[in-house]
């Protein structure tokens, strides 16, 4: 169902870049007659392409490169080489690095969709190996244009017509089956945020996690029953209203023998988010089904460790519950004390997230003893006010953390924005009848007194991130390297943090 990337013309081995779903193989004398892309940039000769093309082709080629010699914006032209044949020029002016060279793949595959071009042999760089600004990472290429081709049709009768691609010399490498596996993760996370409410719903979810035990996870699931004898009566009191059951799930991935700390992240899963008794306003209700992308986020993380065999010891936690309104939901004014003993007075049934979190995260931090932990949430509308579809917001008690984390979400375009936690915004919090409010009742500072009540939850002082990913979890139009609804936002940023700082 999404785009096959079929490979041929490799000597003497096949490498099959890995799909989400299904890949499938074309030897060169199965390919049609072929559409290809050639890379070149202002100082290619055209004697490079010798016994490619007719004269009449390497004019065109030489004529387009004379007049984008001084562009400063990589371009992409189709010429046509025959009746149904299409060469496509792709110049590059500037590549500085590896998310360049994925803006362009994805840039790429936007050009072959929108030309209804269905099927073509990209030619590997001549100068792949050049060590100038227009050297383009051929792999960081490919990846790119796989990661723009998600597309999410399960549920359509119509599917859409499959592209296929072939592609020249790869290099077989660790590099590469660690890209497949990044692709892998966050597509993994695209598909659970895509699921409609009444199939991805906390029952099935778990589930689906235990599934992941086949590529090395420990998984281990506490039901209802689990968690009320725990005292996990925050994150029970979401789901009380549903039919549904309620769960925390753990995926924990063992890549290093010592007995190392691992690194802990933990998801907000609320499958479906109707704010109970303070109910949403019927408009754009539906988009409450990616209400659980924190957790889908931490999913997608583990498994791409696991398939890339990270040489880390690490842990997600993920509170699975669904936020619905019936004779047994939660009201306004109950008061329920959390798995750290601490007590909360709901004051709203809509600032359900933050509940769920809090004893999902002080579970987390007795039971694993982590390192430290970075949460994933979609919590707060008023991120979406303060830093829109850009940025999401992180909210930290320890300043090393948040750097490391700012710098690897620079390096994958998935930035974060460091926002304030002071003691000053705890007052807000604080209950009359209780130890804690959920809810600012005076206004204002919405995303930071939430993760200010989160911070509530660390009880042991463990360096700790909230990452309120509300803003960038799910697009209504695509950006440079998704095509429009479910992101996979955070699997990247995550993986590519680990990568540089703990392995």
């Amino acid at each position: 169902n999404f785009l096959f990337w079929n490979i041929y013309k490799l000597q003497p081995i096949l490498y099959l870049l890995q799909m989400s779903l299904k890949t499938n193989y074309l030897d060169k004398s199965k390919f049609p007659k072929k559409n290809m892309a050639v890379f070149v940039n202002p100082d290619t000769k055209i004697t490079k392409f010798k016994g490619e093309f007719d004269g009449k082709i390497n004019l065109k080629i030489v004529n387009f490169i004379k007049k984008n010699k001084n562009t400063k914006d990589n371009k992409i032209i189709s010429l046509n080489q025959d009746f149904d044949q299409k060469l496509i020029i792709i110049l590059l002016t500037k590549i500085n690095d590896e998310l360049d060279s994925e803006k362009l793949g994805a840039k790429f595959f936007d050009f072959v969709k929108n030309n209804e071009i269905n099927d073509i042999y990209i030619k590997a760089p001549l100068f792949e190996n050049s060590k100038n600004i227009y050297n383009i990472n051929y792999n960081s290429f490919i990846h790119g244009a796989e990661l723009k081709s998600y597309q999410f049709n399960l549920y359509k009768t119509k599917k859409n017509k499959i592209i296929n691609f072939a592609v020249d010399k790869i290099n077989i490498s660790q590099k590469t089956k660690k890209l497949d596996s990044i692709l892998s993760g966050v597509n993994f996370t695209r598909d659970l945020v895509s699921e409609p409410g009444n199939i991805l719903h906390p029952d099935e979810y778990a589930k689906r996690l235990i599934k992941l035990k086949k590529f090395g996870l420990k998984i281990t699931v506490y039901d209802e029953k689990k968690l009320k004898k725990m005292g996990c009566n925050a994150l029970l009191g979401v789901g009380q209203g549903s039919i549904r059951g309620s769960y925390i799930v753990t995926i924990e991935w063992k890549g290093n023998k010592s007995n190392s700390k691992p690194l802990a992240f933990v998801g907000k899963g609320v499958c479906f988010d109707t704010g109970g008794y303070s109910l949403k306003p019927a408009r754009f209700m539906e988009d409450m089904t990616y209400d659980m992308a924190g957790s889908a986020a931490v999913v997608g993380l583990m498994k791409t460790l696991a398939l890339r065999k990270a040489k880390i010891n690490a842990v997600g936690a993920v509170g699975l519950v669904e936020n619905m309104v019936s004779g047994n939901a939660q009201r306004p004014g109950d008061i329920v004390k959390s798995y750290s003993g601490k007590t909360i007075e709901v004051l709203n049934t809509d600032a359900e997230g933050r509940l769920v979190l809090a004893d999902a995260l002080t579970f987390t931090e007795k039971k694993f003893k982590p390192k430290f932990m970075v949460d994933l949430a979609t919590l707060t509308g008023a991120i979406i006010v303060s830093l829109g579809s850009e940025y999401a917001g992180l909210f930290s008690n320890d300043d090393k953390l948040s750097k490391q984390l700012l710098e690897a979400g620079e390096k994958v375009d998935e930035k974060l924005w460091r926002m304030p936690l002071h003691k000053n915004f705890d007052k807000l919090m604080d209950s009359k009848n209780a130890d804690m409010q959920n809810i600012n009742y005076v206004g204002g500072a919405g995303s930071t007194t939430a993760a200010q009540f989160l911070q509530r939850f660390i009880i042991n002082k463990t360096p700790w991130a909230h990452l309120d990913i509300a803003g960038m979890a799910f697009s209504k139009y695509a950006g440079a390297l998704n095509s429009g609804g479910a992101t996979g936002y955070g699997v990247r940023l995550l993986n590519k943090f680990i990568e540089d700082n703990y392995e």
